[in-house]
């Protein structure tokens, strides 16, 4: 195989090791805020999911594992996964008025575990 070749097609593989998949080739994802969203956008969207939306947002709540840190990002990217994992097999994306935005990286951190839908 020649040099420039091997060039072209080595960062490919590193990159399809790399990247977490499922087994069906589908790429895992989450939908987290747009740190680029304002706070109004923000709250819209939280009220919009964990109202009439239909997401479970308990885990946001005060004394729950995903409260803190207690700020309008992390509370808003727990909310937009929980409806996009529910939903996204019914259609939902993960737009929220462009206050959102999808990542390949688990957002889970200490005892606050994003849920991932396959």
């Amino acid at each position: 195989m020649s040099p420039f070749l091997l060039r072209i097609l080595l960062p490919i593989l590193l990159l399809v090791v790399i990247l977490p998949q499922k087994s069906n080739g589908e790429f895992e994802q989450w939908c987290v805020a747009d740190v680029q969203a304002t706070d109004v956008e923000l709250q819209a969207a939280i009220d919009y999911t964990c109202g009439e939306g239909g997401a479970d947002c308990s885990k946001i709540q005060e004394n729950q594992p995903c409260y803190f840190p207690n700020t309008l990002v992390n509370h808003a990217s727990y909310a937009f996964n929980a409806y996009y994992q529910k939903f996204k097999h019914n259609g939902a994306s993960c737009y929220f008025n462009s206050a959102a935005i999808t990542t390949e990286k688990d957002p889970s951190y200490g005892s606050c575990h994003y849920d991932y839908t396959p």
